[in-house]
């Protein structure tokens, strides 16, 4: 079992604090816990919160030397950080074990030292300060989550569940990260260059969402869809599709169509022995060298190399389903806000 060990920082984020659990707290592999996911802080007992609540944290730092990921949660702390915190994960950066931060988790791991010349990103609204804080970190505030080596942060929030979901598939595979993500109703697993959502207002909203219509769209990634069915499924025009849908995922249609349907061929690779046509025709990508192009554009490995790095993690199956993954109920949920394209 992958032992995971979650460092409180007061005050501490309530919210991210409890994303680690959530996510990998739910990971099965073969009906076992893929995950033990221990909270722990530099003072066991009460720790103080940035929203006035109280939680009680039974663990020390000890925990740490016995994991395999560290995750530092979101904290109003900046340079009053405990000693013991930035020890412990300089010894466990030392002793190669995976770090992670979520949301203002970046500033504890940049004081440590981890972040020196490397990428990284952190909640938008602070990047700024990051920034002046720590210049020689190459801050990246327009993503959800940074993966350098061993080291990843992720942006605010919410953006902790994309990258907990980014480790479920790192560990475990594509089907079961989706898993757990239909399972505590998240998106599948986006990647880290997606746009954080912004402060943006948006012109108020008329109608409804247009989850049902990617709902509707991922069952038929095979299908060769059109903006023109999306349009009539969501009883709208392409125009006013295309704008709703940019404005929900950051994302035009068609280029949400194809991160979709890359995503299930790359589900199709690590989980089933498809050959590579059926895997290019189920998956929507059409054709061997679509796919191939497509797979080298988005991870520089080939389908065949794909599939030789990761099914390891999960022994294959022959039989898979003749359309798309199940879906979850909202793909991408729509936002208050709107999402740049970095």
């Amino acid at each position: 079992m992958h032992r995971v060990a979650v460092i409180a920082v007061p005050p501490a984020t309530t919210f991210d604090l409890s994303i680690p659990e959530l996510i990998l707290g739910e990971t099965t592999v073969d009906g076992c816990p893929g995950y033990a996911v221990g909270v722990c802080t530099a003072e066991p007992g009460v720790v103080a919160s940035n929203g006035g609540l109280h939680i009680t944290v039974p663990n020390g730092l000890e925990i740490v030397e016995d994991s395999d990921t560290v995750i530092v949660t979101g904290t109003g702390a900046r340079d009053d950080i405990e000693p013991r915190v930035l020890q412990a994960l300089r010894h466990a950066a030392d002793a190669g074990k995976r770090i992670a931060s979520i949301c203002t988790g970046a500033f504890v791991l940049a004081q440590a030292g981890l972040l020196e010349g490397r990428s990284a990103t952190t909640y938008w609204a602070k990047s700024e300060e990051f920034r002046g804080r720590f210049p020689s970190v190459d801050l990246r505030p327009d993503v959800l989550y940074v993966e350098d080596g061993n080291v990843l942060t992720s942006a605010g929030l919410s953006a902790g569940i994309d990258l907990c979901l980014h480790l479920v598939r790192s560990d475990y595979g594509a089907a079961t990260a989706n898993a757990v993500a239909r399972l505590v109703v998240a998106a599948p697993v986006r990647p880290g260059g997606q746009a954080q959502f912004i402060a943006s207002p948006l012109p108020p909203e008329t109608g409804t969402s247009l989850a049902a219509t990617r709902a509707w769209a991922l069952e038929r990634l095979h299908e060769p869809l059109t903006r023109a069915a999306l349009a009539a499924h969501a009883r709208t025009s392409v125009r006013t599709l295309t704008r709703r849908f940019h404005a929900e995922t950051g994302l035009s249609p068609l280029q949400w169509l194809l991160y979709q349907r890359i995503e299930l061929a790359k589900e199709l690779l690590e989980s089933t022995d498809l050959p590579m046509e059926q895997v290019a025709q189920r998956s929507g990508l059409v054709t061997t060298d679509s796919l191939r192009q497509h797979m080298s554009r988005r991870t520089g490995l080939t389908p065949s190399a794909y599939r030789a790095a990761f099914t390891r993690r999960a022994a294959p199956r022959k039989h898979a389903p003749s359309s798309a993954r199940p879906s979850p109920s909202s793909p991408a949920p729509a936002q208050s806000s709107l999402a740049r394209r970095p």
